[in-house]
């Protein structure tokens, strides 16, 4: 029980005295990024499925 509690006092002081947190900017220009970077993402793949597809749709139809 007492390296639980251990656990935790250390785990809390490690969160509130030694971990560097983003500033509110640097959130909001990180979420940006990854959101741009998942719609640019999510429209190759879309892409590339569509490609795909149509492909396979044209050799089954020979």
């Amino acid at each position: 029980m007492e390296n639980i509690r251990l656990y935790l006092k250390e785990s809390y002081d490690e969160l509130m005295n030694h971990v560097t947190w983003p500033s509110w900017d640097e959130l909001m220009s990180s979420a940006k990024l990854v959101l741009v970077s998942t719609i640019i993402l999510s429209l190759i793949v879309f892409i590339f499925d569509f490609i795909a597809n149509s492909s396979l749709k044209f050799i089954y139809e020979l």
